[in-house]
Order: C-alpha cells, then structure tokens, then sequence
C-alpha cells in the first residue's frame, strides 16, 4: 500500500502560478503510476495530467497542456504539479493518486487509481 499527501494549494489571481507537491510513503513509490485530478463544486472529478511509473511518459488534459508540468522524483517518492498562468477554471480541490502498474504508461481515469490524498484547495480568483 502507498499512503498520498498533498500541499501546496492556495488562493492565486488568474495568470499567477502554484506548485503542488505529493508525497508518498509506503511501498516503492516507482512502482505506481501517478495522476493528478480535480474537482470544483457541484462537478464531477476530472483528470488533469498523469506520469508514469518511470516518469519517461506523461499526459495532460487539453484544458492544461501547456499550462501545466508533472514531474516525479522516485527516489523522494514525490511527484509535482507546476501550475502557470492560471485561470478561474482551474479551480477545485486537486487531487494526486496512484495505482501499481506493470507497464510504464500513463493513465487517465479515476477508475484506474487505488490510492488517493486528501486533496489540496486551489483557488484562482479573476
């Protein structure tokens, strides 16, 4: 099992950048592919960027590509969301989770994770 913590949410304007940080404990950390999800008020959780195992591949919504970074460091068992030039939309409790994977892919349901954080708020006022 693998335990997630989230930080680094907050209150940013539109166009101002946040970085968000995961860290897990428990078993091999580069064993699960990870992703990052959101989910504002009254909607649905939605995928936002996800990273493979080795962190060679990684994936993100068309409503953050370009916007927004994932990256993972195995030997901290960490992985980071850097997110620029952020928009009112992009608010929501933000979320990392992970899944033990054999194949070194990146994965975009909510459905495909096992673990979850706690969630971290991020507010982008306009």
């Amino acid at each position: 099992q693998v335990q997630l913590v989230e930080s680094g949410g907050g209150l940013v304007q539109a166009g101002g950048s946040l970085g968000l940080s995961c860290a897990a404990s428990g078993r091999a950390f580069r064993d699960y592919a990870v992703g990052w999800f959101r989910q504002a008020p009254g909607e649905e959780r939605e995928f936002v960027a996800a990273i493979s195992r080795s962190g060679g591949r990684t994936h993100y919504a068309d409503s953050v590509k370009g916007r927004f970074s994932v990256s993972r460091d195995n030997a901290k068992s960490t992985t980071w969301l850097q997110m620029n030039v952020l928009k009112p939309e992009d608010t929501g409790v933000y979320y990392c989770a992970a899944e033990i994977r054999l194949f070194d892919g990146t994965y975009t349901s909510p459905r495909d994770y096992g673990y979850w954080g706690q969630g971290t708020q991020v507010t982008v006022s306009s």
